[in-house]
């Protein structure tokens, strides 16, 4: 049983951030590109944040884990009360009826047919929800726009999922207040909206779950956006950036008062790329040495791997999951699952799954792979 307790305040202040301005995802439709892949186009640009004095309060890792994939918690009860945590993480989640076939076909519980079994093995599940999740808002000047279904919004809780990740390049496709929007009618459908905030420091500012007797801080960054209106700056909403390592690492130190452990999810990578990008290993480190004991990624639809980064497990891109079927690459995907025992023992593991023919997700029964 998940238990959303507070919330713990971030850092405030102006920020500068560094924004990407290009093309949208070309690659989410079928028939652009040669069969077998998905249709991408060139990545939008993702270029290096502006020089900014690194934050004198950054605290050293709390909880830093060694080769052997030990963790030691801190900050909030005592080892014995807590139990076995087991988190699952999937990748892009597309509840646009237009855009998914199963939904049209079958409704929205099919869409989790394959799922629902995996995702019950967790005491918590998170995903990246990759529409604008509202019933306002205006279209915008984009090659593709996402509106997400609210009525597909219980299904998703009732499958399971507990946790969405708002901070990406499609959130945004109905404007800001739209995004914003989506908070609120993510969360009046039982779950947690991350990475979204009606100012900067609500965007940044974590949110703390009880799970298993844990408390454990969820963050969302979005490193892929248009334009630079889509990025929470002082008093003005939007999403976390997922750009600048220093901002990043600033909101994931203090994501750490007050919780055992910090998750971060990072909207990351270029579309159709296999490994991470080097920029993305740099906020890796920079969020592992910050405090974040696992760190999620998204946004290549291509399943990447799964590995240790000075301490951390960072699954550096988890593919699409509910999704259209465009290639048997597109297609490979899996549901990320990142387990801390009571003594503080970790291990990270990415369950091989497959969308089918309408855009559902099942086991492959594939060994696992694990870092």
């Amino acid at each position: 049983m998940l238990t959303v307790v507070t919330l713990v305040l971030a850092a405030v202040g102006v920020v500068a951030v560094a924004l990407a301005v290009g093309d949208d995802d070309a690659g989410e439709v079928a028939g652009a590109s040669p069969p077998d892949r998905d249709p991408e186009s060139e990545p939008e640009p993702d270029p290096s944040p502006p020089p900014s004095d690194e934050p004198d309060h950054l605290e050293e890792p709390e909880v830093s884990g060694d080769e052997a994939g030990e963790a030691e918690p801190t900050q909030s009860g005592e080892t014995g009360d807590r139990g076995r945590l087991v988190i699952h993480h999937v990748g892009d989640v597309n509840l646009d009826h237009d855009y998914v076939p199963i939904f049209g076909q079958d409704g929205p519980e099919a869409a989790w047919d394959g799922a629902r079994d995996t995702f019950a093995a967790a005491d918590l599940v998170m995903a990246n929800l990759e529409c604008a999740a509202s019933a306002a808002g205006i279209p915008q000047d984009k090659q593709f726009v996402f509106r997400c279904d609210l009525g597909s919004l219980p299904a998703m809780r009732a499958a399971g999922v507990d946790a969405v990740t708002l901070a990406n390049n499609h959130s945004g496709d109905l404007g800001v207040p739209a995004m914003v929007d989506s908070v609120t009618n993510v969360e009046a459908a039982g779950m947690v909206a991350i990475g979204v905030g009606v100012d900067e420091q609500d965007a940044y500012r974590s949110r703390i779950v009880e799970v298993a007797g844990w408390r454990v801080a969820l963050l969302g960054f979005g490193g892929v956006v248009p334009v630079a209106e889509w990025t929470a700056r002082g008093d003005l909403p939007g999403q976390a950036t997922g750009y600048d390592p220093v901002r990043m690492a600033q909101a994931v130190a203090d994501a750490r008062d007050g919780a055992d452990l910090v998750v971060a999810s990072v909207h990351w990578g270029d579309e159709g790329a296999i490994e991470p990008r080097p920029e993305d290993v740099v906020k890796a480190r920079a969020l592992a040495e910050a405090g974040a004991d696992v760190v999620f990624g998204h946004h290549a639809h291509r399943l990447q791997s799964v590995e240790q980064v000075d301490g951390a497990p960072v699954f550096w891109n988890l593919g699409n999951f509910v999704w259209p079927r465009l290639s048997a690459q597109g297609a490979a995907t899996a549901v990320a699952e990142w387990i801390v025992e009571p003594d503080g023992h970790v291990s990270a593991c990415l369950i091989p799954f497959e969308i089918g023919t309408h855009g559902v997700p099942a086991p492959t029964g594939a060994p696992r792979t694990c870092a």
